[in-house]
């Protein structure tokens, strides 16, 4: 039924996170060496030069506006707490930051290309300060934040910063920071929970472009003044417009609609304050696209190009034209694209009527009533799970397994409304639509009911425990990745910076501790009879390796067949190709023997 083995799909690599320097090079992520380093090329599909050679995996990388320089990210051992690295032309690498205890979070170049800012818990670790910094200087503190602050860029004429503040997944507020002057002036003031995301600054520095969800249920995209004046440029209707990149001086602009899990692009060029002239949009593969990096007088951008089909590839776009060139070749390890499966846009009813949508994949010739399935959960749980490459769900699909992902209530991509139908005293109602989605499945003709296996990570780790406890006869087996047990636990351990953005979805330990109590897994365990995997880092600063280590012992006092497995040098996630290899290698014999 299948060719290849599993180390031959974690060997599909993936090319990401492009950057345009500004003689015309390519800088990008690649994960060819088992973690993802700096590649840069000077041609299309020409050979790449590998520049960074960690045996950590780099998180982001920026080219300088004015020199073939750049900046790039990377933590150690999968904790966060991220470094900034200046990688030079000759290959020189500087350690900009050295602060190992603290997360810095990149806030970009000077237009001048001589200093750049980002925000830090350098002072507290429960908050974020802003920084700017020489590039060959010491980072100069210029704001003390007081919550989760983050840079989103500098002002055209180079005197501001745009900060924003989170104070949930959907709920921000928009800042600008005047630098020298120290003072920050808050542009949106609100009631409720309302997203103000992916900001940019105009052309002059007049206004700031923006996507939001203030006074309406989907994302659009808008203008705000520096007075707070919010002005709507594009509705997105009945799906949301997830964000854009606007080149501060040309005023060219995409932005990317997200239907039904799918991007649709839109290129053009402001014209006026809300008006844009558009540009043809560009015919490229995969069905999702995004990542976007403007080239020298925003003739050209880069962006990063995947679906189920379409390993993860840097494409570049002519903007005018929308002629688009594929300029990475990420390896396929030899696998013929065309062997790989592309899912269906299913929707299934739960038990309010709600209409769940889902992504279904059947592996080819499935066998009619006998086909097991993999229920795939993303976390989050303000997450949307989409269809991009993944070589784990391909080597399922190519060993028989059926693969449902369901994007239960919670989840982003289908309006404010929807995101909010499983706070608090309504998690569970997210575990319900687990079970309507199995019902759906037995109706399908190829599934075997008795094969039905729940897999997630993070929230959809906590997914996959809830599930088992609280229907414990719909599931053959569970996969449990760096999943939460017990919420009182994870809101008490996960790290500082994080804990008032968590307890603003899952209820604060001062107020809501009876009932976190209560919809905690670990508390309901005894009524777990599948067999259990439980995979973590333990180095995860999110969810503590802790939530593993009690969940796999108290599971196995209730005499459920338990395999544990945890790695030293990861977090939240299994980075490392290796690492993958050996964990997912185990989590297969582990449904061979059981499912």
């Amino acid at each position: 039924m299948y060719e290849y083995d599993l180390e031959r799909y974690l060997n599909v690599h993936s090319a990401y996170g492009a950057s345009l320097g500004p003689d015309g090079q390519v800088a990008f992520l690649m994960d060819t060496t088992g973690v993802d380093q700096v590649w840069t090329l000077d041609e299309p599909c020409g050979w790449p030069d590998q520049r960074t050679f960690a045996d950590e995996p780099v998180s982001f990388v920026d080219y300088s506006p004015t020199r073939s320089e750049l900046v790039f990210g990377m933590d150690q051992g999968g904790n966060e707490r991220l470094q900034l690295y200046r990688l030079d032309e000759d290959g020189r690498v500087t350690n900009l930051t050295e602060r190992p205890g603290a997360k810095h979070r990149w806030g970009g170049w000077h237009p001048d290309g001589e200093r750049f800012a980002f925000a830090s818990n350098r002072r507290d670790e429960a908050v974020f300060d802003v920084y700017v910094q020489e590039r060959e200087g010491d980072a100069e503190l210029v704001y003390e934040g007081d919550g989760w602050f983050s840079v989103g860029g500098w002002s055209p004429d180079g005197e501001k910063l745009v900060v924003s503040e989170a104070h949930s997944s959907f709920d921000q507020d928009v800042y600008v920071l005047d630098v020298e002057r120290g003072e920050l002036d808050h542009l949106t003031p609100h009631e409720g929970p309302v997203r103000y995301t992916s900001v940019s600054w105009g052309p002059d520095g007049e206004a700031l472009y923006l996507v939001t969800d203030e006074g309406s249920d989907t994302l659009s995209l808008a203008r705000l003044r520096l007075d707070g004046t919010l002005e709507t440029v594009r509705d997105g209707g009945e799906w949301n417009i997830d964000g854009v990149a606007l080149d501060r001086e040309s005023g060219r602009l995409v932005y990317s609609r997200n239907v039904d899990g799918y991007t649709e692009l839109t290129v053009g060029e402001l014209t006026g304050p809300t008006a844009i002239e558009e540009f043809p949009a560009p015919d490229l593969p995969g069905g999702l696209a995004g990542g976007v990096s403007w080239g020298p007088d925003a003739e050209r951008f880069a962006l990063s190009v995947t679906g189920r089909r379409q390993n993860t590839n840097v494409f570049l776009v002519e903007t005018e034209t929308g002629e688009s060139e594929r300029w990475t070749r990420a390896s396929t390890a030899g696998i013929p694209p065309e062997t790989f499966i592309e899912p269906e846009v299913v929707r299934f009813e739960s038990f309010d009527g709600r209409e769940i949508p889902a992504l279904f994949s059947l592996p080819a010739d499935p066998p009619a009533g006998e086909t097991p399935v993999i229920v795939d959960i993303h976390g989050g749980p303000e997450s949307q799970r989409r269809p991009s490459f993944s070589g784990l769900t391909q080597y399922f699909l190519s060993r028989g397994y059926a693969v449902f992902e369901p994007n239960v209530r919670g989840s982003t991509g289908y309006g404010k409304a929807y995101t909010h139908l499983d706070d608090v005293e309504k998690r569970l109602d997210s575990v319900r639509d687990l079970r309507a989605g199995v019902e759906w499945l037995h109706d399908q003709p190829a599934v075997d009911p008795d094969r039905i296996v729940a897999m997630g990570g993070s929230y959809g780790g906590f997914m996959v425990l809830s599930a088992l406890t609280e229907y414990p006869d719909l599931w053959a087996a569970g996969v449990d990745v760096v999943g939460i047990a017990n919420f009182v636990t994870f809101l008490e351990n996960t790290g500082d910076w994080r804990r008032s953005l968590r307890e603003a979805e899952y209820g604060s330990l001062a107020e809501d501790r009876e009932f976190l109590e209560s919809i905690s897994p670990i508390n309901n365990v005894d009524r777990i009879t599948a067999p259990l995997f439980v995979l973590h880092g333990a180095n995860d600063p999110r969810v503590p390796v802790g939530e593993a280590e009690q969940i796999a012992e108290q599971a196995r006092q209730q005499g459920v067949p338990v395999e544990k497995l945890v790695f030293d040098d990861e977090g939240h996630g299994i980075s490392k190709r290796e690492n993958r290899i050996e964990a997912y290698s185990r989590v297969v014999d582990f449904l061979d023997e059981h499912v």
